[in-house]
């Protein structure tokens, strides 16, 4: 009778596949490191709004970083507290045609000093820097005093009414991005007997749509988080607030529910995350191609 020796087991050395896809995701981490890390860092401060917006009002801006209990009803508060579809409304409102009266001003503006040979062209391009680092508070009372004359403060229409005269930024970085356009295209279609107006619509268009949807998502995020202008001229007329305006709403005098405007908060960034994303391509690429020529 022969006595069965146990033998410890053999261990079995990782699969030569497995061990070449941990190699790869280990120096795919290496190599994003830097990526990753600005990722959390930005992150951080968008995940933490969010977990403030499902605590209660007493847990929220204390020592207590994680929920003790869920409150996804505080999104649903938010429009029992306070006019939130209104203000929604008033802020694309102010958002859209602002962003279509600058796009439809600007384009031509910068056009003429990109690829029109004039005398004083420099002198005007020099014009629109100069105003575009002009603080608005520096103008902020005339410009006060003229809506008020014309009866339109308490409303939108001092927010909206400059966009027709143009964007001193949207100017500058639609007139950088037309330089790169070669000047070949426009002789071909002025042989062609194109007029100004043809080829701007008929060839440069096209050809800058990424500059012009940069300079598109610049100003409608510029309206859709400006505070100041509506502060100044809408104050007076709660009908006609903005969505900054409504998240103010929310601070009283003895106690500010902070889960309610942080969830306002979230509420309020999400279309603009929203068109971020799906326009992330077309902005990035006309924000590279910016500045080829100076």
């Amino acid at each position: 009778m022969t006595a069965v020796l146990d033998t410890p087991p053999v261990l079995s050395a990782p699969a030569p596949d497995r061990r070449i896809k941990r190699q790869r995701r280990l120096a795919w981490i290496a190599k994003h490191s830097i990526a990753i890390a600005i990722g959390v860092m930005f992150l951080t401060p968008v995940v933490y709004l969010v977990l403030l917006s499902l605590m209660t009002s007493d847990q929220a801006l204390t020592a207590d970083y994680w929920p003790n209990s869920w409150h996804p009803e505080n999104y649903v508060r938010v429009f029992e507290v306070t006019p939130l579809p209104h203000y929604l409304l008033n802020t694309v409102v102010y958002a859209v045609s602002s962003t279509v009266l600058v796009l439809l001003s600007s384009v031509p503006a910068a056009y003429a000093l990109a690829k029109l040979k004039f005398r004083g062209s420099n002198a005007l391009f020099l014009l629109v820097i100069c105003v575009m680092m002009l603080p608005p508070q520096v103008v902020t009372v005339p410009l006060y005093l003229m809506w008020a004359n014309a009866g339109l403060t308490g409303s939108l229409w001092p927010l909206i009414i400059p966009a027709l005269f143009g964007d001193a930024f949207c100017i500058f970085l639609l007139r950088q991005f037309l330089l790169t356009i070669p000047s070949e295209y426009l002789d071909a279609a002025r042989v062609d007997g194109c007029g100004e107006w043809r080829t701007l619509l008929r060839v440069v268009l096209p050809m800058a749509r990424p500059g012009i949807a940069a300079a598109g998502l610049f100003q409608f995020f510029y309206c859709w988080n400006d505070y100041y202008g509506p502060l100044l001229y809408t104050s007076e007329n709660e009908s006609s607030w903005t969505l900054s305006l409504g998240l103010a709403s929310f601070h009283s005098v003895h106690h500010v529910d902070w889960n309610l405007v942080t969830a306002a908060t979230v509420l309020a960034m999400a279309p603009l995350i929203v068109i971020f994303f799906f326009a992330q391509r077309a902005f990035v690429q006309g924000i590279t191609l910016t500045g080829f020529k100076g």
